[in-house]
């Protein structure tokens, strides 16, 4: 078994607040639904059903992305949070269907709702319990580079806006009695999280084909490079890609033929140092050519044939 990084205890331990969380909302929102009956409050419980899964699948892909590189992954296996990640998204749009099915059977056959003070109540918690574990996981997620515990952090928010829109919902049709309003706010609560799961899944595909560092770390590279450059240096056939938390960037860098191997070396040691100082978790491969060689200029594109 691979050793773990010393980022990983952290993370794994984000992931175990998230599953906690899940455990505890589920309960209350549960027994939110059997004292009021609310089809509403039932959608919300069922979405946190589907947090625990993610949860318990987000644990498991933190545990292999902080994995160490071997002889099969000399890249390591950073990847594994897009797979958590895509399939959170995945987990959501499944529950959406869920929640959409059981508010349009209950606009077929309406029930009269019981008890909804104390439910929503009983919902109200949960909520909070929620906003609170997702604040956490998105700190965590910010300053780990981590795509998976930004996801589940940008789930529990969902099931947040959820809850507040059910629990607005249930109240007006305890007070008015306007009975139809309950499955047509959960309902509505399946076209937002329609919406969260499709943005989640999209953001885990665009990691898994390499998609390049977002613009503002392009930038923080440039300002790096942009410093050397000159007439006597240059850089070209710079490429970028990110897996989970980790950066992947390399470039080549054209210097006077008449350097010495020894100030070549330097001097790209100094450039890829600042260039970990701007962009944490990032592996920087710099490959020297001499300035003057017109071969030099033929290798800017991927595929050097094309």
């Amino acid at each position: 078994m691979q050793e773990a990084t010393p980022t990983s205890r952290p993370l794994t331990r984000f992931a175990w607040l998230s599953i906690a969380a899940a455990v505890v909302t589920i309960a209350l929102k549960l027994g939110a639904f059997f004292l009021t009956g609310s089809v509403g409050l039932l959608s919300d419980a069922l979405e946190s059903l589907v947090n625990l899964v993610a949860a318990l699948l987000t644990l498991w892909m933190l545990a292999l992305s902080a994995r160490s590189p071997d002889e099969k992954h000399a890249f390591g296996y950073g990847k594994a949070e897009y797979v958590a990640s895509g399939a959170e998204g995945a987990l959501i749009l499944i529950a959406a269907v869920g929640i959409a099915w059981a508010a349009i059977h209950r606009l077929i056959a309406p029930q009269p709702l019981s008890q909804a003070p104390l439910g929503l109540l009983v919902s109200a918690v949960a909520s909070l319990v929620n906003l609170g574990v997702s604040r956490s996981l998105f700190r965590a997620g910010e300053r780990h580079h981590s795509i998976a515990l930004e996801a589940d952090a940008r789930h529990l928010l969902t099931d947040v806006w959820t809850s507040a829109g059910v629990i607005a919902g249930v109240g007006i049709v305890a007070l008015t009695g306007f009975g139809p309003l309950d499955p047509i706010v959960a309902l509505l609560v399946a076209v937002n999280i329609v919406y969260t799961g499709a943005q989640l899944v999209r953001r885990s595909f665009l990691g898994l084909i390499d998609v390049a560092l977002p613009p503002e770390e392009l930038a923080a590279l440039d300002a790096v490079l942009k410093q050397h450059a000159g007439e006597a240096l240059q850089f070209h056939a710079v490429w970028t890609r990110q897996a989970g938390s980790r950066r992947f960037i390399s470039m080549h860098m054209l210097v006077p033929g008449k350097w010495t191997v020894r100030n070549a070396h330097d001097l790209a040691e100094l450039i890829e140092e600042q260039i970990r100082a701007a962009l944490p978790n990032a592996s920087v491969l710099v490959h020297i050519e001499p300035l003057e060689d017109p071969a030099s200029y033929d290798d800017q594109v991927l595929d050097r044939g094309s």
